[in-house]
């Protein structure tokens, strides 16, 4: 394939399948936080058990991640694709048909095992078949996948919740999973070639300590005021603990080609510089999902249908503004876009701080557009320039290393969002303050820390590159050889 010749439309299709099956997945991520009083009622849970409908999620997924560089190596691309599918359409069965709590979030867990599949996949096909002089606009696509998704969740659960039973959120995604999973049994096809790469135990158990105890520790300091039992520090030591020793293994298995998770990924100045600037904006995305309608429902009022719908026009414009983004990054490069946008997302941030329980319902939808635009002119450039500045041997790891990082600053940006508030509304309500104005005045104090943080995005932004063409034939022309790829010097 000529490095300007389109893609081709075998290869398009595959792309498409895996795209509207990333969005499905993805999508149920954040689609449980609107529907936690409701499944309270009906299932007789407490806040604090509840909220593991959506830790449990992102928890698998942190632990699953790490092992697709090695699956994506070592199976076909359809196969791995079946696995995915099958395994989400199974958890969402399962959630379907729970008769408690303790069968949902079963179903919640084998549900995030296949989503968290889907995602390295995704992006590692995208960079084996597109060439790089349009990964722009296909990577558009699927910032669309990785940022609407997990925004607009909320906004369905909560149309979902206002005239239906809270199963129908999985009643209603099951025909679209089992139809992906059929029709990419019968269309897709394998398009890399698998290499017969041994898997590291150790590390898969290393990995599981280091990304499932940091999660679950950020979650605990997030839930801290619902009286959780293990103070959050414990498993976050464990966590860092544990992430010190798979890094140190990692750094040992990649000399011999053997890595788990390969870190060679980060010898790459753009990759990492981009990594850095996309953590810091998921924990953007991530808390302000969590936040907004907590301040809609709790402080302004409104009901969780209005709440979700005042979330949609934000949602709506990232979708839209993906494809066009991309195809401004295929001319221009990311500077021209990350920098704006950063500047954007701040400005949104420092809107936010001046809320309070009086504040005017089009003022917050202001925001929340104008912190998505943001979001939606970084989002696409950071995924092209990361992935785009690696060698295509590591294209499956970088893929992880970006699904990984996302599930580590998602956590944490709920964490420390949810923590800021909670502790800022128990003082002010220590102090004498009533119960709805605290709220408003602890919302305003996490969305302070959320615009100072985002000043770091900002800097970092400015050194943001668009990667260098590899050297030698691209890498799909070679996949397509049945070849592997052959190595290119890592760009900086």
């Amino acid at each position: 394939m000529d490095e300007v010749s389109e893609v081709s439309p075998r290869d398009r299709l595959v792309i498409s399948l895996l795209l509207v099956s990333a969005f499905v997945v993805i999508l149920n991520e954040t689609i449980m936080g609107v529907a936690l009083p409701r499944l309270m009622d009906d299932l007789g849970i407490t806040a604090s058990a509840g909220q593991w409908l959506t830790t449990a999620f992102m928890l698998t997924m942190a632990v699953v991640i790490p092992i697709t560089g090695f699956l994506i190596q070592r199976f076909n691309t359809r196969p791995v694709f079946l696995a995915a599918m099958t395994l989400f359409s199974l958890g969402t069965l399962v959630s379907a048909m729970a008769p408690g709590f303790e069968m949902l979030l079963v179903g919640r867990v084998i549900q995030a095992s296949g989503t968290a599949i889907m995602m390295p996949l995704l992006m590692t096909t995208v960079m084996t078949l597109v060439p790089p002089s349009s990964r722009g606009k296909t990577m558009g696509n699927i910032s669309i996948v990785i940022s609407v998704a997990p925004a607009i969740g909320p906004t369905i659960s909560g149309i979902i919740l206002s005239v239906l039973d809270w199963r129908w959120m999985f009643w209603l995604v099951l025909p679209i999973a089992l139809g992906s999973l059929i029709l990419g049994g019968i269309r897709i096809q394998n398009v890399t070639t698998p290499r017969r790469t041994p898997i590291d135990v150790l590390s898969v158990i290393l990995s599981a300590f280091a990304f499932g105890g940091i999660v679950y520790g950020l979650s605990q300091f997030g839930e801290a005021a619902n009286g959780s039992s293990i103070p959050g520090w414990v498993p976050l030591a464990v966590g860092f603990v544990g992430l010190a020793c798979f890094i140190a293994r990692q750094l040992v298995l990649q000399r011999r080609d053997r890595a788990l998770l390969d870190l060679r990924t980060f010898q790459s100045r753009t990759f990492t510089v981009s990594i850095l600037v996309l953590a810091i904006s998921m924990m953007a995305l991530f808390g302000t999902v969590i936040l907004l309608p907590i301040y809609l429902q709790d402080v302004l009022g409104l009901e969780p249908a209005a709440a979700g719908l005042m979330l949609l026009p934000g949602g709506l414009a990232m979708g839209l503004l993906g494809p066009v983004v991309g195809r401004v990054f295929d001319k221009h490069g990311p500077r021209v876009l990350v920098v704006p946008g950063a500047l954007l997302v701040a400005s949104a941030f420092w809107a936010l701080t001046l809320i309070d329980a009086s504040t005017p319902i089009p003022w917050v939808l202001a925001c929340h557009v104008t912190l998505s635009i943001g979001l939606a002119g970084m989002f696409t450039p950071l995924f092209t320039s990361a992935l785009g500045s690696v060698r295509p041997q590591l294209y499956s790891h970088a893929s992880a290393v970006v699904g990984t990082v996302q599930q580590l600053a998602g956590a944490t940006g709920i964490a420390l969002f949810v923590s800021v508030m909670t502790l800022q509304t128990g003082a002010l309500m220590a102090a004498g303050t009533a119960e709805v104005p605290a709220l408003a005045g602890g919302i305003r104090m996490a969305f302070l820390c959320g615009a100072v943080i985002f000043l770091f995005a900002v800097v970092a932004a400015l050194f943001v590159r668009k990667p260098a063409a590899p050297a030698g034939p691209p890498p799909s022309s070679s996949m397509h050889d049945g070849k592997e790829a052959p190595a290119a010097p890592l760009a900086h």
